[in-house]
């Protein structure tokens, strides 16, 4: 079916009572997750994956997916109302945002970051639509070798633009990559690092892994510290308004915003944040008033907030079009489908249309159901700072457990999640991003099938791998990626010799 005919489908299937339902759920708690600092979409997709298991895995999908793109709206709120940036994509906004909130214009902050939002997400979700299917239909011409160089080629992209040192990044793919490697061989079915526990031999899964890493993680670190009540700067409805004039400076920074962030995002990395430095950056760069920024400028909240929700929908379309995950909390969507049985990549579209169209159609709609939700409630939304911390800390540690129980009723899952919560406390307080352990554990396992696929293909010749044009130019990408930081200081104190 084409494009058209794909998102009518998609829309039959997203209409439906539990899918409906499964998306305002999710852009609900997306909402809130990306006010309240701290948790982030990967942590709260890590604690609702076993709330999902008695759901199809279309359903699932929808919901988790809303929370990922719902989040990014949320962390608007609190960034212009309290200069709390609930969400790390947020973190431009409070510049301008809560400067702007300061000269008594909140109101026209909030409008224009929920509007450009809905602009921008919109836009995204209709570029979705429009490259997914070909890239899925390129895709079928892909082997293992080319798989194995994609996959590798990913986890080193994604371990160069983590935050701290590369060297730190690449300890934790390691890591996730050992965690992967428990468990059953996949050629030759001989159990791996399982210490005798025969429960090991399944591996080990995402969910408590996840669920210790930053729900257990984050209860620990923030048990340390004593926060007051932040102040609020407190909105009226009808303050909601911008003028002609603010609308007018905002309107091209939204789309500029927009396309910039989707084209971040069909980039390896964490797309949403880097889409709005970029994207503040270059409407500073364009402006007639580039003083103005830092000071309350409008541009500054609309081109950021688009390009964090349009990165979003490109950060989709390599899940859903090749079923490798290029962000952090694509492999979390990644791990959900796996989970449910469902085998991610090219033949998705075909095999699966359901999941496919009825996700894209959902953001349409969730797009829609934000936009109304992020409005009118913005005062109930940002009251949510106010709930007293060890409640917040006590029900999360409550879902951690009973999430982690519910996958295989296993007390040694509740060992791992304990296990990697300790983990997470350490790895964050020495300054550790978690998220390449994450896609080191769900891309680990992919990565050996196509390299002893590859292996198997060239009869243990794996210099041939390289003789391949897709696989010679992807792995030549992530070399220059590994090599390049180390040669340009170099070049450049070779030009200031010889001049």
């Amino acid at each position: 079916m084409d494009s058209i005919q794909g998102l009518a489908y998609g829309f039959g299937v997203a209409f439906s009572g539990p899918n409906l339902l499964a998306c305002f759920l999710g852009v609900l708690i997306g909402t809130l997750v990306g006010i309240l600092p701290g948790i982030g979409p990967i942590g709260a997709m890590a604690l609702l994956i076993p709330s999902t298991f008695a759901l199809g895995p279309t359903t699932a999908l929808i919901m988790l997916a809303g929370i990922y793109y719902g989040s990014m709206y949320g962390g608007s709120t609190t960034s212009i109302l309290v200069n709390v940036p609930g969400e790390a994509a947020s973190v431009v906004t409070a510049i301008d945002g809560y400067q702007m909130a300061r000269k008594g214009r909140g109101g026209a902050a909030l409008a224009v970051s929920a509007v450009g939002s809905f602009v921008a997400g919109t836009l995204g979700v209709v570029a979705l639509m429009l490259f997914a299917p070909p890239l899925a239909e390129a895709a079928l011409r892909f082997g293992p070798p080319e798989y194995f160089s994609l996959t590798l080629v990913g986890l080193i992209f994604l371990s160069q633009l983590g935050r701290g040192s590369a060297l730190k990044s690449f300890l934790m793919v390691g890591f996730g990559l050992l965690l992967g490697t428990v468990g059953m061989e996949p050629i030759s079915g001989l159990p791996r690092f399982t210490l005798g526990q025969l429960q090991l031999a399944q591996g080990v899964e995402l969910v408590p892994v996840a669920m210790g890493l930053y729900g257990i993680g984050e209860v620990l670190i923030i048990s340390e510290r004593i926060t007051g009540i932040p102040q609020m700067i407190k909105v009226k409805f009808r303050e909601l308004f911008p003028t002609v004039a603010e609308w007018k400076k905002a309107f091209l920074p939204m789309l500029r915003g927009g396309g910039v962030g989707f084209l971040i995002g069909l980039i390896p990395g964490p797309a949403a944040i880097i889409s709005t430095f970029a994207a503040y950056t270059l409407e500073k760069k364009i402006s007639k008033h580039p003083e103005e920024f830092g000071q309350g400028a409008i541009e500054g909240v609309a081109g950021p907030e688009a390009a964090n929700n349009s990165a979003t929908a490109g950060a989709m379309v390599p899940l859903l079009a090749l079923g490798i995950p290029f962000a952090p909390a694509t492999a979390m969507l990644l791990g959900a489908l796996i989970i449910h049985g469902v085998q991610p990549g090219p033949l998705l579209m075909t095999q699966k249309p359901e999941i496919f169209w009825g996700v894209v159609a959902s953001m349409y709609i969730g797009n829609v159901v934000l936009l109304i939700l992020n409005l009118p409630l913005v005062g109930i939304f940002a009251s949510i700072l106010r709930l007293p911390q060890h409640l917040l800390m006590g029900l999360i540690l409550l879902l951690c457990l009973v999430g982690t129980y519910s996958v295989n009723n296993s007390i040694l899952d509740i060992y791992i999640l304990i296990g990697m919560g300790v983990v997470g406390y350490i790895l964050r307080k020495l300054k550790f991003d978690l998220a390449p352990v994450i896609l080191g554990l769900v891309l680990g396992p992919m990565l050996e099938k196509t390299l002893r696929q590859s292996l198997f293909m060239c009869r243990g010749d794996i210099a041939s791998i390289f003789y391949r044009p897709i696989t010679a130019v992807l792995l030549s990408a992530g070399i220059a990626v590994i090599v390049l930081p180390h040669l340009l200081p170099l070049l450049r104190k070779t030009v200031k010799v010889s001049r």
